[in-house]
């Protein structure tokens, strides 16, 4: 079912893509560099009392405009490795990988800014799990992304961005086999960096 939701997005990019008509001298394409920081919200359903700690890293998105309004985003990073805690007490670790695919769309009658709205799939991948002996999650997580963010034109390339997401990253843990519960990680995601529009 979430492979079919990934495809019809996917496709429903493609649909349109043949629909931009640039401005002269204008690229379809912007890169964005951020410094990004995780707030997890660490929900557990175990009787464990799990939490993950928060952090800072940097990350790379790559927008397509479609349109003036319409663009999509892949927000790509490197494994990021936390730290699993038990009731405050560290018990292991663990990497993962949380890359994003969006649709957003760009408000263009604002002088000076140019806020966005997006919505997508979060694909997030765990490896290198490291827990005590028995204790195992799953290894991959899809969820919706929502996101909200502001571009501040610096030049004709240059901007600064900033902005804010949220990722629905869930993994049920297992003891010897059998699922005791779910811990949501559910970050909000704080960034701000630097755009450049080709």
């Amino acid at each position: 079912m979430k492979k079919h939701i990934v495809m019809a997005a996917i496709l429903a990019a493609g649909s349109v893509t043949g629909a931009y008509a640039q401005a002269p001298g204008e690229s379809p394409w912007m890169v964005r560099v951020r410094s990004v920081h995780l707030d997890s919200s660490n929900k557990d359903s175990t009787p464990f009392g799990l939490s993950i700690n928060n952090k800072t890293f940097g990350e790379v998105d790559v927008t397509y405009f479609m349109s003036p309004n319409l663009a999509a985003e892949l927000v790509l990073t490197t494994p990021q490795k936390q730290t699993v805690y038990s009731n405050g007490e560290e018990i292991g670790s663990f990497k993962h990988l949380p890359p994003s695919l969006l649709m957003q769309y760009h408000f263009t009658d604002l002088q000076g800014i140019k806020p966005y709205l997006g919505a997508g799939i979060n694909y997030t991948r765990l490896s290198d799990v490291s827990l005590p002996a028995g204790v195992s999650v799953d290894s991959h997580s899809w969820g919706w992304a929502l996101q909200a963010g502001l571009d501040i034109p610096l030049d004709r390339n240059w901007s600064i961005n900033l902005d804010v997401k949220k990722a629905y990253i869930r993994s049920d843990v297992y003891v010897e086999g059998s699922s005791i519960g779910r811990l949501k990680v559910d970050p909000i995601l704080y960034a701000v960096g630097l755009g450049y529009r080709f």
